[in-house]
């Protein structure tokens, strides 16, 4: 593959910056016409919502919730995503939508994907647990809607079963589930989940832990709208205990929105 020279900031971005490989203008029957424009590739496509969040935002009001999943939006932006080739196609209530090409600077980027995973799963410092899905294959980034009102995003059959992925339970709050074909046979395990190294003042390594992670056997689970697929869980049995939660952080920052004069909407109760 070649160098990747662009550095993309939005699919917006790789689609203005690309020759379109679908380029057509159809009519809908009616005398109205569509335009049907993207770029075909093949890509992977995460998607990342939070554990039990009607739950954990039922106490929330309206704008605590606003503050709440912005948060967890911002958390997976700067930390997670800083060091990938991952675009965010898109916010959908409490998921992320992240994609990964290699015409955005990976190497392969079904691992990219799997260490962005490892990345939102391991610094959680404020335990929003995600559950996360991956998927690889066949897609289109395009543009969406009408001349009016448009979006760029991503379909293919990857997005659907990477959606779908986020709704495997497992035993353990943190899995990441992806279908067994994303898994190549010269993968290896710890060179994407690595042993955590602990270096002393003058940057010595003096420990090596184990790294907390597990891929389980592959097991066939019936998918929504897909039917019967193999599937792979790589789990993590170390848990994280803030001193603080993020639902107890909105209702903190709303409070200081409204002593600080900053609020000047509905009048909630306290």
């Amino acid at each position: 593959m070649s160098e990747v020279k662009y550095n993309y900031k939005s699919l917006e971005d790789y689609l203005t910056s690309n020759p379109l490989t679908v380029d057509r203008c159809f009519d809908d029957g009616w005398g109205a016409k569509f335009p049907v424009k993207g770029i075909e590739l093949n890509a992977s496509v995460l998607f990342a919502d939070i554990t039990s969040f009607s739950k954990k935002t039922l106490d929330l009001n309206p704008i605590e919730t606003l503050i709440y999943v912005n948060n967890f939006f911002s958390w997976i932006s700067a930390e997670a995503l800083m060091h990938s080739h991952g675009l965010i196609d898109k916010y959908i209530g409490d998921e992320i939508m992240v994609v990964f090409a290699n015409e955005f600077g990976s190497e392969d980027h079904f691992i990219d994907a799997l260490k962005t995973a490892r990345m939102m799963m391991q610094y959680d410092a404020l335990d929003f647990s995600p559950h996360i899905g991956i998927a690889s294959g066949h897609v289109v980034i395009g543009y969406v809607g009408t001349p009016l009102k448009y979006n760029c995003s991503v379909f293919g059959l990857p997005v659907m079963l990477a959606a779908r992925c986020t709704s495997v339970r497992s035993n353990c709050l943190k899995s990441i589930v992806f279908p067994e074909s994303c898994w190549k046979s010269n993968y290896v395990f710890k060179d994407i989940f690595p042993s955590i190294k602990w270096y002393n003042s003058k940057n010595e390594l003096y420990k090596e832990s184990d790294s907390g992670w597990q891929k389980k056997e592959a097991r066939s689970v019936e998918l929504k709208n897909i039917g019967e697929k193999s599937i792979i869980e790589i789990i993590c049995n170390t848990t994280h205990i803030p001193s603080i939660s993020a639902p107890e952080i909105a209702k903190i920052y709303f409070s200081e929105f409204k002593k600080n004069s900053q609020y000047h909407g509905y009048n909630h109760n306290d």
